[in-house]
């Protein structure tokens, strides 16, 4: 066996104050520190054979095998530094020498200009890797071994940590919990990700799928996920993964039965149904549930708060809609004062859980940030509001509706209709946004009757920003007394511009 340089104990540091007292107190039977946490000065998890090993199968066949390790593994995957040294080596030869090709003169000369012989052994210690394996065919197996080491490794490094933070008393006790959560939910997706070296050819086959699916779904105009609303979907292509999705609004404009037709339409009506979530901030659940139901049993919800259901028409389409409703994967949160972090929280545990494909706010100028910046300042909290719906869209890779409030501008302006500076603390969210529609319905403020009615019904959400694709014009139709929005057909267009 060769005799690489082993690795040094490995430190984790301990509070040393008085803390450690009441930690004793809760010592098990045996005197062992009940909270679990053990020996902390215990060496690391590693197995040095299956590093070994890896590192033999890449040596003897590089253009086979070395092309597997940059795809699976990292250099954190090898604990002993020779190892990470002779692993970072070859995958560095690998990249550089034509067609990957190399042998043990190779890497003993890159080895010994840099200077890192010595540190890896000497010669004698790399030459006998040669021999560490008959074959190559392990290679998958040494490297899920190499994974589970560095997972455990890394759970014990993150708790660590994640204790000493706890020793040091922080002022922001819900940051500290935001952070100590993310670190463990990232632990399960850091031996897939972390050190990654990608190759053009792994983004160039993403970008074929992208086409691929867009040629499917040529004439259609969706690449993304479908709102339900061909209107909608003919501008935005579809609802996109990471997208921070802005609908704003006067009040009575009716954002929150757009927002809630279009989780109807993606959780119930589309032929594959997908599971999404709406965190309430304004409404009940108990009372979205409600307007839901109405909405698509075509009843008006005046008869059932009066009393006036017909036994043959209304009260079985009410039934039959929620069983429907109750089927589906619809997740509503209506905890008032939810903050920031509280819904980055659950959101992680529903896409964990559920695997949500969108998500819906109402609304933005509802939630609240627990910072110490956003208490002296409504600027600094939207700001940051704002920028962390946008950091949860792109952690959990899906869609995000965020409905918002105008300010009263667009009731000064001749007609009403809004634009997108009339965005309630605008800067922090137009910047973040990916998409801001604003919904407009011209018969609120029509000057008589005779306007009112020439546009009742009629609905614009007007889509001032998109940062992957047009703007333009999304007309609908208002339902007001079932609150719903339908695409406006052509023959009803007057072709009035917005």
């Amino acid at each position: 066996m060769p005799s690489f340089p082993s690795s040094a104990p490995v430190e984790i540091k301990t509070a040393k104050r008085s803390g450690q007292a009441s930690f004793k107190k809760g010592a098990g039977r045996d005197g062992e520190d009940a909270s679990g946490l053990g020996d902390l000065m215990r060496s690391m998890p590693l197995n040095a054979d299956a590093e070994r090993a890896a590192l033999s199968c890449m040596l003897k066949a590089p253009n086979e095998i070395i092309g597997k390790a940059v795809e699976t593994m990292s250099a954190e995957f090898f604990y002993i530094p020779a190892h990470r040294i002779l692993y970072q080596t070859l995958i560095e030869l690998y990249q550089t020498r034509p067609n990957g090709e190399m042998d043990l003169i190779t890497l003993n000369t890159m080895l010994q200009d840099r200077g890192l012989m010595e540190q890896v052994g000497g010669p004698a210690a790399v030459a006998e890797l040669l021999d560490d394996v008959p074959s190559t065919g392990f290679f998958d197996h040494y490297a899920s071994l190499l994974k589970q080491k560095f997972v455990l490794r890394r759970i014990i490094q993150d708790c660590g940590e994640c204790a000493n933070l706890a020793y040091d008393s922080p002022e922001e006790v819900t940051q500290l919990l935001d952070d100590v959560e993310s670190k463990i939910l990232k632990i399960r997706d850091a031996a897939e990700k972390e050190g990654d070296i990608l190759p053009i050819k792994k983004h160039a086959l993403k970008a074929v799928h992208t086409i691929e699916e867009s040629f499917k779904n040529s004439g259609k105009g969706v690449t993304g996920l479908s709102s339900g609303f061909a209107n909608l979907d003919a501008v935005t292509n579809g609802l996109h993964g990471g997208e921070m999705v802005v609908v704003a609004a006067r009040p009575s404009m009716g954002k929150t039965s757009l927002v809630m037709n279009i989780v109807e339409n993606i959780s119930i009506n589309a032929k594959e149904r997908k599971p999404t979530a709406v965190f309430s901030l304004e409404m009940s659940a108990e009372q979205l549930v409600m307007r839901l139901i109405c909405s698509r049993a075509g009843v008006e919800m005046g008869k059932i708060r009066g009393g006036f259901l017909s036994q043959q028409r209304d009260f079985p389409r009410l039934m039959q809609v929620a069983n429907d409703l109750a089927q589906s994967d619809i997740f509503i949160d209506d905890t008032p004062g939810l903050s920031i972090m509280e819904l980055r929280a659950k959101a992680r545990r529903l896409k964990k859980a559920y695997d949500i494909q969108l998500i819906a706010i109402d609304y933005l100028q509802l939630l609240k940030s627990t910072s110490k910046k956003a208490q002296d300042s409504r600027q600094i909290e939207v700001a940051e509001i704002s920028g962390g719906i946008k950091a949860i869209a792109k952690e959990l890779d899906i869609p995000i509706i965020v409905l918002a409030q105008l300010n009263r501008n667009p009731e000064s302006r001749g007609g009403g209709k809004p634009k997108m500076g009339d965005l309630r603390e605008s800067g922090a969210i137009e910047q973040d946004a990916d998409v801001v529609g604003l919904l407009f319905r011209e018969e609120y403020y029509a000057d008589n009757d005779e306007e009112r009615e020439a546009a009742a019904g009629k609905a614009i959400l007007s889509i001032q920003k998109q940062r992957n694709g047009p703007t333009g014009d999304v007309k609908l139709v208002f339902r007001k007394e079932y609150m719903r929005f339908e695409d406006r057909a052509p023959e009803d267009d007057d072709d009035e511009e917005f």
